[in-house]
C-alpha cells in the first residue's frame, strides 16, 4: 500500500508594523519545528527593542510541545530586526542562512564602516546552507534553493510540501521584490523566480511580506506555485526577462527606502545579534549619511 504523503504543518504570525510574516513549520504536535524569518520588534523613535512578537511564537511552540531545531532566515532583511537570537535563547536550536551572506556582510561592512573585529565569513550564524542542501525538520525533508536577485544571499526553503520564498515573490496581486539594494539584480531575480515557478503547481507557497492593495483585502500569506505562475502581475507565464527588468527598474526608481533598513541590516548580518557595546556599556547603531 503506498505511503500517504505527510502534509507540512504551518502556523503564520503577522507583524503588522513591518508587514512581515513569520512561520512555525512543524511535522506534528509533539514533534520538531523550524521558525522562518522571526521578528524582533523595534521602535525607531526611542531605539528600544522588544520581543512581544517572538514571545507569541515561543508560546505556540511550547503549547504544541515542539522541539525547535532551526531558525531559518531567507536573507538579511532590510525591514525588520531578526528575532532568531531571542528564540534560540528561549528554546534552543540553530540559526541558519545561505552561505552567500558573506557577500552581503562584505558589502555592508564597508557601508557602515563596522568594527575591526567584525568577520565577513558568516561565522555569526550556526549554520550556512548551500544551494541544493537537504536537511530534516523532524520527519519532514527540507531542500535549499538559492534565489538571488533581491539580495545576493536569498534562499528559499522547501519543507515538505510548503515553500517559503522570502522576498523573492509576493502575493500575485503585489508581484515581486525590489532589486535596487546593494548587490540586487533584476535579471537574477527573474531567473530565481522562474526556478521557483518550475516546481510542482500544487506546492503551497508562503510569502515573507504582504502589502495589500489599498482597501482591497486584508493581509494574506499563502498561495500556490500554480496560482503564482498564472496570476503574478510581474512574473506570470509569458512575461519575458526584458519586460520584467523594465517593470522592476520603473518601480524601484520610485520606492522609498524601508523605514528600518539602517538598524535592520546592521543587526541581521550579525545573525540578529546587536553590535558590541562601547566603553560606556551602551550599544549603538550607526547612520551612514548619503550612502543608501
Amino acid at each position: 500500500m503506498p505511503q500517504r504523503k505527510q502534509v507540512t504543518q504551518v502556523q503564520p504570525f503577522l507583524d503588522r508594523d513591518t508587514d512581515t510574516w513569520s512561520y512555525v513549520v512543524y511535522d506534528r504536535e509533539g514533534g520538531s519545528a523550524a521558525v522562518v524569518d522571526a521578528v524582533l520588534n523595534f521602535d525607531a523613535a526611542s531605539g528600544r527593542t522588544s520581543s512581544w512578537g517572538a514571545e507569541e511564537i515561543v508560546s505556540f511552540i511550547r503549547r504544541k510541545r515542539l522541539t525547535l531545531e532551526w531558525m531559518l532566515e531567507t536573507h538579511a532583511h532590510a525591514d525588520h530586526l531578526s528575532g532568531a537570537p531571542f528564540l534560540k535563547g528561549q528554546l534552543g536550536g540553530r540559526i541558519a542562512i545561505g552561505e552567500q551572506i558573506r557577500q552581503v556582510q562584505e558589502i555592508f561592512r564597508e557601508v557602515f564602516n563596522l568594527e575591526r573585529g567584525f568577520l565577513v565569513d558568516g561565522s555569526q550564524f550556526d549554520h550556512l546552507f548551500k544551494d541544493g542542501d537537504i536537511f530534516q525538520v523532524g520527519e519532514l525533508e527540507a531542500r535549499v534553493i538559492y534565489s538571488p536577485g533581491h539580495t545576493p544571499a536569498d534562499m528559499v526553503w522547501l519543507i515538505g510540501d510548503a515553500l517559503f520564498v522570502g522576498d523573492t515573490l509576493f502575493m500575485p496581486d503585489v508581484g515581486s521584490a525590489r532589486c535596487d539594494f546593494p548587490g540586487g539584480d533584476a535579471s537574477q531575480l527573474y531567473h530565481s523566480a522562474r526556478k521557483i515557478l518550475g516546481l510542482g503547481e500544487e506546492i503551497r507557497l508562503f510569502v515573507c511580506h504582504d502589502y495589500p492593495p489599498q482597501g482591497k483585502r486584508d493581509h494574506q500569506c499563502e498561495t500556490t506555485v500554480g496560482i503564482q505562475r498564472r496570476d503574478n502581475i510581474h512574473l506570470r507565464e509569458g512575461i519575458s526577462e526584458a519586460e520584467f527588468v523594465e517593470i522592476r527598474k520603473r518601480r524601484d526608481a520610485n520606492l522609498a527606502m524601508p523605514k528600518l533598513i539602517i538598524p535592520s541590516v546592521q543587526v541581521n548580518i550579525r545573525a540578529g545579534q546587536l553590535p558590541p557595546a562601547e566603553s560606556n556599556g551602551t550599544v549603538y547603531l550607526k547612520v551612514p549619511l548619503n550612502q543608501l
